[in-house]
């Protein structure tokens, strides 16, 4: 199973962002965690980062036939990316949202995502293990 984790904007920033609301891991451990914990289903995780929709929505096209599915934390773009929606409506990618924070004990701009309706699954809340999280439940699909 191949899978695209990809991080939106200033999550290159864990570990020294809000640490009280993101926890202290940087994006480096995560990933290195993430990618452990998929080995053990056999899952081969490609990772990416931008600060960028642009780079964001050439990394889902350029990869919508090489992977099986797509882990995403949008970041704010998750908000207002139409462009990434676009990508994934383009795509056909089987898609999860993950978020570190509970996005909805925080601003009420926050509560709304603009990729929620078309992804899979949506894990909000539990720090890094959200995205772990994700993995298991892929896991268990076949492609």
């Amino acid at each position: 199973m191949n899978i695209l984790i990809i991080n939106g904007p200033n999550l290159n920033f864990l570990g020294k962002r809000e640490p009280e609301i993101y926890g202290d891991k940087t994006l480096e451990l995560i990933n290195s965690e993430i990618k452990d914990f998929g080995k053990k289903y056999g899952m081969k995780i490609e990772f990416f980062h931008s600060n960028h929709e642009g780079y964001i929505i050439d990394k889902i096209q350029q990869n919508y036939e090489k992977v099986d599915y797509l882990v995403i934390n949008p970041g704010a773009l998750t908000h207002y990316g139409i462009g990434i929606r676009d990508a994934i409506l383009s795509t056909n990618l089987k898609t999860i949202e993950v978020h570190l924070s509970n996005v909805y004990s925080r601003e009420e701009f926050r509560h709304k995502s603009v990729i929620s309706d078309i992804c899979i699954g949506k894990i909000t809340g539990f720090g890094s293990e959200g995205y772990k999280m994700a993995l298991q439940y892929l896991s268990n699909l076949k492609k």
